[in-house]
């Protein structure tokens, strides 16, 4: 009788707990999440800012504009299994001043959510080690291949 009473007491307390998880973040809360990381991180685009229209962005780059705040490069743009992703890189006097996400996968709330996690640590990680030599983001694996991928491209043609 005891053992019925405890089984019935536990399943009762699983059930609740397994109801009252809320798994995702919601589309509004990714996207605020996004769009609050300082800019860094723009909205997934068919082109990159800048390039005329009518002309295909797929692999590449321009050298952009050599100013007091450095040279922009635009890395190439590698697809993956969820959707394109590209990579822009403001390097001056060789070191990396600033890195923006021109496109991410965006088609679902899921890729959203994972994305607003993830390159906001991606942007990070790449300005703290100065390189292309940065650890994936778990959770995020196609996403950090493509980033790390299109890194690495805009480094290779800024000669950094």
């Amino acid at each position: 009788m005891r053992r019925i009473i405890f089984w019935l007491a536990s399943t009762a307390t699983v059930l609740v707990l397994l109801f009252s998880y809320h798994t995702s973040l919601g589309l509004s809360t990714a996207t605020a999440t996004a769009a609050a990381y300082s800019g860094s991180v723009a909205g997934s685009t068919t082109t990159p800012p800048g390039t005329p229209s009518g002309s295909s962005s797929a692999g590449t780059s321009g050298s952009g504009s050599g100013s007091a705040k450095g040279t922009t490069t635009t890395g190439n743009v590698v697809y993956t299994r969820y959707g394109p992703v590209q990579v822009q890189v403001v390097t001056s006097s060789g070191s990396i001043t600033s890195v923006r996400v021109l496109q991410y996968p965006s088609s679902d709330p899921r890729s959203q959510q994972i994305n607003a996690e993830a390159l906001p640590v991606l942007v990070q990680e790449t300005l703290d080690a100065q390189s292309a030599s940065i650890d994936m983001v778990s959770g995020a694996t196609y996403t950090s291949d493509g980033y790390l991928r299109s890194i690495q491209s805009a480094l290779d043609k800024a000669g950094a």
